[in-house]
């Protein structure tokens, strides 16, 4: 890329916009947090002194003491929660994280209290009402910081909190970059082009992504179009030529700047800075699914697996029936496969084929077989066997996979170790997750799928996992099973 020409001092037109869109969702943080505290402390002070719980025995009770406490805690909070960074842009409407700050800033504020409470003698507030306090606090803090992330949703479609955004790069990393933040729908980025100086200008590296022009008139692109947020692709650029796009963007006072890893294919989990000897290094997570997301999943795999082996117990002695009476051969059968890690495990299914089917098979079947990984009518299945797999039934003995902690009941497609070659660049991103009994696979065509498809479903579910969508493809999984579309 060339060289950037620094321009003289330019603040955008939208600039102003989204200070003001900043100020007014900090504005509405402030007024729901102190809302917050304040409805807080009057229904904890109602419960502990009003109600008729046994669990509360009687006590000294002020009530002008108390309202004391309140109005000093008010503010106090609201101090605690800036300094948390919740009324910094940067850290809010970040789901999971945002909500840990709040924990631990209501935390931290009713340890305030403890402290003070030792160290002034005459300061005396009743344990109950301080311990509902802190439970409501989380709660309602939790609750409406959701609200108003719902709130700006909705208000990006009808295009405020939008960030126009402008891509340096258009390199296969600026490209998946662009393709993860379009699939997104949330983040509130409105992809405007590319700059590019390989590309011709005009061209569209994804559809509805033009290549707007080339470095020389970088700038002049930053204008034209109001651009907020510029986004380097930096393994399309040279150091000198990223340290002279830094010079010229610090002219770009309400431009802010954000510059890729260049490990795109790698940052499916989360990374942590850490400095060693004052260099900041990048620190991989092994696993993609960390925090509470990890808690609530490994909960919803164990509980229900193990309410679905129980309740399915008569089914399997019927099927298992079934299956021997129909051909010779073992009712399980074990699928050699790869999990989390790269590690390989047996996945259990029940048998749907002849024992020696491939002896059944032609030659041009053979090559369909070994291109897609899958027979539309595929002599190998028995009777039963194709009853099973229309509507998945031959998959429920890896819910004991589940139990033993090699799958989960939601995630990427179980693959063998020959299949994986066929991810590409994308393999790391595999291994962090473990496969899954259920996915976006299934629910989205299963077998009437192309192996290209498959895979952007898989990539797709492990960059936006959360456990919500976990719910969303468990409730989907369903119907997808009863009507046994693209099962073959």
């Amino acid at each position: 890329m060339a060289v950037y020409k620094e321009v003289a001092t330019y603040a955008s037109p939208r600039g102003a916009v989204r200070r003001a869109d900043r100020w007014l969702l900090t504005g509405a943080l402030v007024v729901n947090d102190t809302l917050t505290v304040l409805i807080s402390f009057a229904v904890a002070y109602a419960v502990r002194f009003w109600s008729d719980l046994p669990i509360f025995r009687e006590g000294w009770v002020n009530p002008e003491f108390y309202a004391m406490v309140v109005l000093a805690m008010t503010p106090v909070y609201l101090g605690l929660f800036a300094a948390y960074g919740l009324y910094h842009p940067v850290n809010l409407l970040g789901g999971t994280a945002e909500y840990a700050r709040m924990f631990n800033a209501v935390t931290n504020g009713v340890l305030l209290v403890i402290i003070v409470s030792f160290l002034v003698p005459e300061f005396v507030v009743a344990r109950g009402f301080l311990l509902l306090s802190w439970g409501l606090l989380v709660v309602f803090g939790i609750t409406g910081r959701f609200m108003v992330r719902r709130f700006v949703y909705a208000q990006r479609q009808a295009g405020r909190f939008i960030n126009r955004t402008l891509i340096v790069g258009a390199n296969p990393e600026g490209i998946a970059i662009v393709e993860q933040l379009r699939s997104a729908k949330t983040n509130g980025m409105q992809i405007v082009g590319f700059i590019d100086d390989y590309l011709p200008i005009g061209s569209e590296p994804i559809p509805g992504v033009p290549v707007l022009s080339s470095s020389t008139s970088f700038a002049f692109q930053i204008q034209q179009h109001d651009i907020d947020t510029v986004i380097v692709a930096n393994t399309a650029m040279m150091r000198e030529q990223l340290l002279s796009l830094y010079s010229t963007l610090d002219t770009f006072q309400d431009v802010e700047v954000r510059l890729a890893s260049g490990l795109f294919e790698l940052l499916t989990t989360s990374v942590r800075v850490r400095e060693e000897g004052f260099v900041p290094l990048l620190v991989l997570n092994k696993t993609r699914i960390t925090g509470i997301h990890l808690i609530a999943k490994t909960v919803l795999d164990y509980a229900l697996a193990a309410m679905a082996l129980t309740a399915l117990i008569p089914f399997f002695l019927v099927v298992a029936y079934l299956i021997k009476r129909d051909s010779p051969g073992p009712i399980i059968y074990r699928r050699r496969v790869v999990g989390q890690g790269r590690r390989e495990f047996d996945a259990f299914k029940l048998r749907t084929m002849h024992i020696d089917g491939d002896r059944l098979l032609t030659p041009e079947q053979k090559r369909e077989l070994e291109e897609h990984g899958k027979l539309k009518d595929d002599p190998r299945v028995t009777r039963i066997g194709a009853f099973l797999r229309k509507y998945s039934l031959d998959e429920l003995p890896q819910l004991v996979n589940v139990l033993r902690g090699e799958m989960s009941l939601i995630g990427p497609r179980m693959i063998t170790r020959q299949e994986l070659e066929k991810f590409g660049k994308w393999q790391h991103n595999l291994s962090t997750v473990k496969p899954g009994l259920t996915g976006l696979w299934q629910v989205s065509g299963r077998s009437d799928l192309s192996y290209e498809e498959r895979v952007r479903l898989d990539m797709h579910y492990i960059r936006n996992h959360t456990i919500w969508l976990d719910l969303q493809i468990l409730f989907q999984t369903i119907p997808a099973m009863l009507t046994g579309r693209g099962a073959y």
